[in-house]
């Protein structure tokens, strides 16, 4: 242990999960959290790992730490959500857990152990609600978000009227998975010990597909469940006017989030800190019919974002804020609302791969996921340079081009399948 206490080691755990997809700044705040969740050991192991995907062997070599102990802390520090340990070619690949989605939903998901769940409230909410995160992560008009709204299915213009994509349909994502899981969501769990909690939801709404299902489940975060009850699930936050945010992919969406405005905090980036850009919105608008708008004002209520009022007694949509999530459509009785494609095609990135590198290049951390590789001072150095590089002025408004994006992923794609990484490309 001494190699550990002879460092700052919470302060260099906070460095290294500030590097990945989502920001974390440092500061007091954040150092308590992670004293709370990682022990000295574990920290260390985080710290000494590389951002991307590495089997046992590998993780032996870069943290220098024996196969049974890393082992014992792999176990640990899965079982609390701090590493993935993700099933890819017919082995566990591990990585560090980011702060968002990551660390916070993971961290209050958990059923097991000593839980010291309201004293782990009050520290995330502090950090997340009245410290630097949400400006570090969407403070530079950044587009590519962690979540993106899915419309409710029953909202959608009907069959043979417009074309929908599979992605923008939240039954495909249920259809298409191999293995699904029900958790409890850490939003409302965390306004549940804070006393803020206003709704009637349920806790246990945070739904999860594919390898993150997998995950979740085999070390006790969600419980498995089959697609009929992830049906009712998903037709009864419907009923309590619940807006979907899903996994900013196209392909193999991880998770849905069934998020109502009291608790959500990423619903609270937009309404609470005032970044529109919180949440993607989908591919539609929410339109008004003022001959049918009785003005009973149910639309204003149910609105997630405050995107409705009533003017002369009528609902009025700001296109500007709504996200088209089709949760007035559903609650209107007089079908008074429908939802419109929005002149723009919404284009999500097509797997989890795209989405790390894009969010890399908007937040200036992609050199730590380029050359990950914590032993080596060459890398250490190219990590840096990346990382001023992107954060240059000139750089980040030449970045704003989507035709510069598309070239630069087609770029890193090809060099990945040059190493013989092809599975970062499955994600």
């Amino acid at each position: 242990m001494g190699h550990v206490a002879a460092k700052d080691v919470y302060r260099e755990l906070g460095a290294k999960i500030d590097s990945l997809s989502c920001r974390a700044p440092y500061n007091a705040t954040l150092r308590a959290i992670l004293k709370e969740l990682y022990t000295e050991e574990e920290a260390d192991l985080v710290v000494r790992m590389p951002a991307g995907l590495s089997n046992l062997e590998k993780l032996e070599q870069t943290t220098s730490i024996g196969r049974e102990k890393l082992k014992a802390l792999l176990e640990s520090a899965t079982s609390k959500g701090l590493i993935l340990d993700l099933w890819v070619k017919d082995e566990f690949r591990y990585t560090p857990s980011p702060f968002v989605i990551g660390i916070f939903e993971f961290t209050f998901m958990r059923t097991r152990g000593q839980l010291n769940t309201k004293e782990w409230a009050k520290l995330f909410h502090e950090y997340m609600d009245e410290g630097p995160f949400w400006s570090a992560n969407l403070g530079n008009g950044e587009k590519v978000a962690i979540l993106r709204t899915v419309a409710r299915d029953e909202a959608l213009p009907v069959e043979g009227h417009l074309e929908i994509f599979d992605y923008e349909r939240a039954s495909n994502f249920i259809e298409q998975s191999e293995r699904c899981a029900v958790g409890i969501c850490a939003c409302r769990h965390e306004k549940l010990h804070l006393g803020i909690k206003a709704c009637k939801v349920p806790l246990e709404t945070c739904t999860s597909f594919g390898r993150a299902a997998d995950y979740l489940i085999r070390h006790g975060l969600a419980r498995e469940i089959g697609k009929a009850e992830m049906r009712e699930l998903f037709a009864a936050s419907r009923e309590f006017g619940l807006v979907l945010c899903a996994d900013n992919v196209q392909n193999r969406v991880s998770y849905v989030c069934h998020c109502c405005k009291c608790c959500c905090s990423a619903l609270a980036g937009i309404t609470r800190h005032g970044y529109a850009n919180a949440v993607v919105t989908s591919g539609f608008l929410a339109k008004e019919d003022g001959e049918k708008c009785n003005g009973c004002g149910v639309c204003v209520k149910v609105c997630p974002v405050n995107a409705i009022k009533l003017e002369n007694r009528k609902a009025g949509v700001d296109t500007g804020a709504c996200l088209g999530c089709g949760v007035c459509v559903v609650k209107c009785s007089r079908n008074a609302l429908r939802l419109d494609r929005r002149q723009r095609r919404v284009i999500p990135p097509e797997d989890l791969f795209e989405k790390i590198i894009l969010q890399g290049l908007e937040k200036g951390t992609l050199g730590g996921q380029l050359f990950d590789d914590p032993r080596s001072g060459a890398q250490r150095f190219l990590r840096a340079f990346v990382g001023g590089f992107l954060r240059l002025d000139p750089v980040r408004k030449a970045l704003a081009s989507d035709a510069l994006r598309s070239g630069f992923l087609r770029a890193v794609k090809a060099g990945v399948r040059m190493k013989g990484m092809e599975e970062l490309l499955e994600l």
